[in-house]
């Protein structure tokens, strides 16, 4: 019996991942993101799903973040009634990321009804967090390394992919193919993430390609991190920081101990503005099988910051004029607390916006880096006088170089490689490397692609 695969997100943009596997008689969907960024892509999040969700078997999830996990609570409300299965801090990451996603798309529907500046009216939430704690009761934790098989047949099989706490790469063995589904893939010798961890053959290979056209600076992140705080403080300014709750604000806040503890940035204070992040935080001292620190180091990077917890905390915050660190979600200015610093600080040209990794099309960070000299946040036209910055050897995913040592490690070529999780010019250059360097038949699939895998 053939089996298909239908690229559903994740195809030609860094967003909305979906890949559906189909024997003809059952479905898997590996992943199951939100599409961010570009107006074009985000509609694509209200639009029906190509695939009935009641007809799914089960889901796989690589990793945590938004773009691989957060339709998740549409999927349930839409009739998923199978399993997502994921590594075990994967799964306890989505019990507090969902939740606040669909929380925030509450609070902004309901701020965009109260300003009026939304053209829909009402305007309404993509989903709830009622939504999102319902599907939590889809989530079942696998081990890394261990053979898992599933009702329909197929065996699947993780292994630790880097890039952020519980992240994996996905091998899926079924009607007689083997499959490996990259997911995001981190970098070598991280101080706190794992190495990324190749499978030796498949049959069909999907590999990411956020940065497959791009090599990482080499210089030492804290140094570099130092030099913008150093500069910023010096001139009287704030440093904010739009850092993903999960996998940046952690890397951030161990270098930034790191300094510290070295008598680097002694009277700098810094503020960790995102609930989510001290939640995700504990759960990264928690599983110390899936990083590189103890329990204790880990403690004391994470107590290197303050913690704002309320909203008026984070307005008190906001309003104080004192020179000091912000890190506060979302990574791409996107949503979250960081859009209220972004209005008080953006306009301030003593002060830093500091980025730490890549910026999709269409976000305000992408705009901010290309040079924008406003950005439209809650209706309204900010200006942005601040220092624009991106440390992006800060990133959690594999460059170009670090791609190419992964694929390595397979022992023969696939029947196809397939680029995804990549924007065109990224993709095009990742598949332009592999068949040059590594002479494997590569493919960069389009949105709604259907192919036969035999």
């Amino acid at each position: 019996m053939a089996l298909t695969l239908s690229f559903l997100g994740g195809a030609g943009t860094v967003t909305g991942s979906k890949y559906l596997l189909d024997n003809g008689e059952h479905k898997i969907l590996i992943d199951c993101g939100l599409f961010q960024g570009f107006k074009s892509l985000r509609l694509k999040n209200w639009a029906p799903l190509p695939v009935d969700p009641g007809s799914l078997e089960a889901v796989i999830l690589t990793h945590a973040h938004i773009d691989h996990s957060g339709y998740l609570p549409l999927l349930v409300k839409r009739g998923f009634k199978g399993p997502v299965l994921a590594s075990s801090p994967t799964v306890d990451l989505c019990k507090i990321l969902l939740p606040d996603a669909g929380y925030l798309q509450e609070k902004d529907a309901d701020f965009a009804n109260r300003h009026g500046f939304s053209r829909h009216k009402p305007a309404l939430p993509l989903f709830t967090q009622r939504d999102a704690l319902d599907s939590l009761d889809h989530l079942v934790p696998v081990s890394f390394g261990h053979d898992r098989s599933l009702p329909c047949g197929a065996g699947i099989h993780l292994r630790p992919s880097g890039h952020i706490l519980g992240a994996a790469s996905v091998r899926v063995q079924w009607a007689g193919t083997t499959t490996v589904f990259s997911g995001d893939l981190g970098r070598y010798d991280d101080p706190l993430v794992v190495d990324p961890v190749p499978f030796d053959r498949t049959d069909y290979l999907l590999i990411e390609s956020t940065y497959g056209n791009r090599l990482h600076a080499k210089a030492d992140p804290a140094e570099a991190l130092a030099a913008v705080v150093e500069a910023t403080v010096a001139r009287g300014g704030t440093v904010v920081i739009p850092a993903f709750a999960v996998g940046r604000a952690q890397s951030l806040l161990f270098h930034l101990y790191k300094l510290k503890a070295a008598g680097r940035l002694p009277n700098v204070p810094i503020f960790l503005d995102s609930p989510m992040a001290e939640d995700a935080s504990e759960i990264f001292c928690r599983h110390t099988e899936s990083h590189k620190l103890s329990e204790d180091e880990c403690r004391r990077a994470c107590a290197v910051a303050q913690y704002v917890q309320s909203v008026e905390d984070s307005k008190t915050l906001t309003a104080n004029p004192m020179p000091k660190v912000i890190i506060s979600a979302s990574g791409m200015a996107t949503g979250g607390r960081v859009l209220h610093h972004l209005k008080q600080f953006a306009p301030d040209p003593k002060s830093t916006i500091l980025f730490a990794g890549f910026q999709a099309g269409g976000t305000r960070g992408a705009a901010m880096l290309a040079g924008a000299e406003s950005i439209k946040m809650h209706g309204a036209y900010i200006p942005v006088r601040a220092r624009i910055d991106n440390l992006d050897m800060l990133s959690a995913h594999a460059d170009s170089d670090e791609l190419l040592r992964w694929l390595r490690g397979f022992r023969s070529s696939p029947k196809m490689t397939f680029i995804t999780h990549g924007e065109p010019v990224a993709a095009d250059a990742l598949r332009h490397r592999i068949q040059e360097e590594l002479r494997w038949p590569c493919l960069v699939p389009d949105h709604g692609q259907q192919v036969t895998l035999t």
